[in-house]
């Protein structure tokens, strides 16, 4: 069992920047890929960031790239999700996630644990 908590969230201006952090305990983090996902409302959850857990390799969605970066910490037990030049259109809750696989990490399906999810809104 894998237990995730975000944190980080809040209200910033269009062109701020927020870090959003999640910490995960119990079984071996550094084993797990880790992803954001996003959810505004009335829409569904959609897949933000991925960090393989072997390779070490990243994946974003297009609407992200160049402005987010995920990164972790396996001293700490803790994901990030830096997140630069944001947008209103970035406005959601974002919960991250934990996988034990290597691939397909876009999808939601893959991921075996979640937090309970922090919210970020950005005003014009």
């Amino acid at each position: 069992q894998v237990q995730l908590v975000e944190s980080g969230g809040g209200l910033v201006q269009a062109g701020g920047s927020l870090r959003l952090s999640c910490a995960a305990s119990g079984r071996t983090f550094s084993r797990y890929s880790m992803g954001w996902f996003r959810q505004a409302p009335g829409k569904e959850r959609d897949f933000v960031a991925a960090l393989n857990w072997i390779a070490g390799s990243t994946s974003y969605a297009d609407s992200v790239k160049g402005r987010f970066t995920i990164s972790r910490d396996n001293v700490k037990n803790t994901a990030y999700l830096q997140m630069n030049s944001l947008e209103p259109e970035d406005t959601a809750v974002y919960y991250c996630a934990a996988s034990s696989q290597l691939v397909g990490l876009g999808s939601s399906s893959e991921y075996d644990y979640w937090g309970q999810g922090t919210q970020v809104t950005v005003s014009s």
